[in-house]
């Protein structure tokens, strides 16, 4: 059995923001030299989290952020978080902080359209992505 582990870092620039981080995995899963496992993306932040979506149309970005700020606004008169930023919690849980991708023949098993989105939803900020590779 093979394990292999990596961190890297991604700086967003708004406060709500998907940052593709597929060619990040993958790098990890080939330098791992895994052929056939699985790998875990992890984000450790309680604002931030990570989601498996389409990479092919850039409007699919755009309405998910949308419609995610439509279902949790920022502001409620009910929020009683003391910073100011339960909707960024409340997104995070929705999205997850983990996403495990199946590993074959060395290659990423995803869909023709999908990615590895970074979910940001307290920035701009600079965060940490860990990624474990098992084979």
């Amino acid at each position: 059995m093979v394990n292999y582990s990596q961190s890297f870092e991604i700086p967003t620039a708004e406060r709500d923001q998907m940052v593709e981080i597929t060619d990040q995995v993958r790098r990890a899963v080939d330098e791992s030299g895994v052929r056939d496992g699985v790998v875990t993306v992890y984000v450790p932040h309680t604002t931030a989290g990570v989601t498996i979506n389409e990479n092919a149309d850039p409007d699919v970005v755009h309405d998910m952020l949308a419609q995610l700020d439509q279902m949790v606004p920022w502001r409620q008169p009910f929020y009683r978080h003391s910073e100011g930023n339960s909707a960024s919690h409340v997104k995070a849980s929705m999205m997850g902080s983990s996403a495990t991708i199946l590993i074959k023949d060395g290659r990423l098993v995803l869909g023709t359209w999908q990615g590895v989105w970074f979910c940001e939803f307290d920035g701009p900020r600079t965060r940490s992505v860990h990624v474990a590779v098992m084979g």
